[in-house]
């Protein structure tokens, strides 16, 4: 995937969505200065695979031999995280929890009238009226691999260390928590190997980037999703969407780089409806938990989610004017099912918003009892209408979250054969009440109507 250019400015569209996983967190006590003037930020996320510690260091010395001022104050930068480091990875060992610490540097050189800087190093941010340019630097050399191996050797765990500007650059490539994590994972085995050659082992943090995202790792969650759905029955052979984009990606075909792109804009276009269905969700204090579990989707699953949506207008006009519906699994959480309604145009219909709106939550739990997933854990039914104005086109989402209590396999299959006894009696007491007809006769009754097990209650509108 070719990496999108964003900007410097840390809360720009794609760059945002981390924040939805930020815990509160107060900055670290420690008053030893950088060079000559720094600024600390701690932060904690979160994520869904462990938790992220993040420490941001701006630094902003005054230069006069640019060379050695800058490699001092990177010393500087990482000395200071691998304290910081050390005073959280005690409590964090205690509590058993899986944690990854990144250290952010940002050095911005005070430009003075009389110092003489060369301006092809630096990264100048057009958004911001500082002092200073922001450098753009790589970490993956010599001098840093020799800090961070000493104390990887030493506790165990190696802080992991990445300029400010491909920091984001990684946020807005990977936009997904789960990728993210992966992707430190990926740099922690290349920081292994460089520790034991005692070199670096990728060029630069971009570099390492473009590897990931060139690596079947990539598809490797989906996959096993994949397979884990077509045993349990969900679906009768292998998505060959996926299968085509992994086999792409494995052999480095040509069509990779137009299925990353494919993928990056509908995980963007995923975060603008996640945020738009969010905003007009009842309860704020349900909000946290409610966005992290929309947001936890990998790449593919929100490639697969918008292509549905997509995929509306070249249903047939019947479809689209009496409603049908859709059902999605994620590819990245296991017992995380979608329910896509596509209402009906037909005002009072059947499966027109009306109609259905009000009894999403109804549609839930009867979805969550009829699955056959053992790890079943979250139910999600997106009520979806479009609305075309003149020549442009609305989608209006209704959206409800159904945590599902785990089943036992024995539960399931008890529930499986009350359904069908239950449809059986139906039907004998149909046949009780009607009298024999002919063949001829039998072919003339209409097929029976196919009812929605779905729960999504209305949003609210906003004036």
């Amino acid at each position: 995937m070719t990496p999108p250019n964003p900007t410097s400015e840390p809360h720009n569209q794609l760059t945002q969505w981390l924040e939805s996983y930020l815990q509160a967190l107060k900055s670290p006590d420690d008053k030893q200065n950088i060079h000559n003037k720094k600024s600390t930020v701690q932060q904690l996320y979160q994520l869904p695979l462990g938790q992220l510690r993040v420490l941001r260091v701006t630094a902003a010395p005054s230069v006069s031999d640019t060379k050695t001022t800058i490699s001092a104050t990177r010393s500087a930068a990482i000395k200071f995280g691998l304290r910081w480091k050390k005073a959280l990875l005690k409590q964090d060992e205690a509590q058993q929890i899986a944690s990854a610490y990144v250290l952010i540097v940002e050095i911005k050189p005070t430009v003075n009238s009389d110092t003489s800087i060369d301006h092809q190093h630096y990264n100048h941010n057009h958004n911001h009226n500082h002092n200073a340019s922001a450098m753009s630097m790589s970490f993956a050399t010599q001098e840093v691999i020799e800090h961070l191996s000493a104390d990887a050797k030493a506790s165990g765990v190696v802080l992991q260390v990445f300029g400010r500007q491909d920091w984001l650059q990684i946020l807005a490539t990977l936009q997904t928590p789960n990728e993210l994590w992966r992707l430190l994972d990926y740099h922690k085995a290349a920081l292994q190997k460089a520790f034991v050659n005692a070199e670096p082992s990728f060029a630069s943090e971009q570099t390492l980037l473009s590897q990931f995202m060139a690596s079947p790792a990539i598809y490797t969650q989906a996959l096993t999703i994949d397979n884990a759905l077509i045993k349990y029955g969900i679906q009768d052979e292998p998505n060959s969407r996926l299968v085509a984009m992994s086999l792409a990606q494995r052999n480095k075909a040509a069509t990779t780089k137009r299925f990353h792109e494919q993928m990056r804009q509908a995980s963007i276009l995923w975060y603008q409806l996640s945020a738009q269905m969010l905003s007009e969700s009842s309860s704020a204090r349900q909000l946290p938990f409610w966005q992290r579990q929309l947001l936890a989707e990998s790449l593919f699953s929100r490639y697969e989610l918008i292509r549905t949506l997509y995929q509306h207008p070249s249903r047939s006009m019947e479809q689209q004017q009496t409603g049908y519906v859709v059902h999605q699994h994620s590819y990245e959480n296991l017992g995380q099912h979608y329910v896509l309604i596509f209402y009906g145009q037909q005002s009072g219909g059947k499966q027109s918003r009306e109609a259905l709106a009000p009894n999403l939550a109804t549609i839930a739990k009867d979805v969550s009892t009829r699955l056959p997933i053992a790890e079943l854990h979250h139910v999600i039914v997106l009520g979806i209408e479009f609305i075309v104005e003149a020549a442009d086109t609305f989608i209006d989402i209704d959206l409800f979250i159904q945590p599902v209590t785990a089943m036992s396999e024995k539960e399931r299959q008890l529930t499986r054969q009350l359904q069908r006894l239950h449809n059986q009696q139906q039907r004998t007491q149909k046949s009780d009440a009607t009298d024999d007809k002919s063949d001829v006769d039998k072919s003339k009754k209409p097929l029976p109507t196919m009812h929605l097990s779905l729960n999504i209650p209305a949003s609210k509108k906003q004036s």
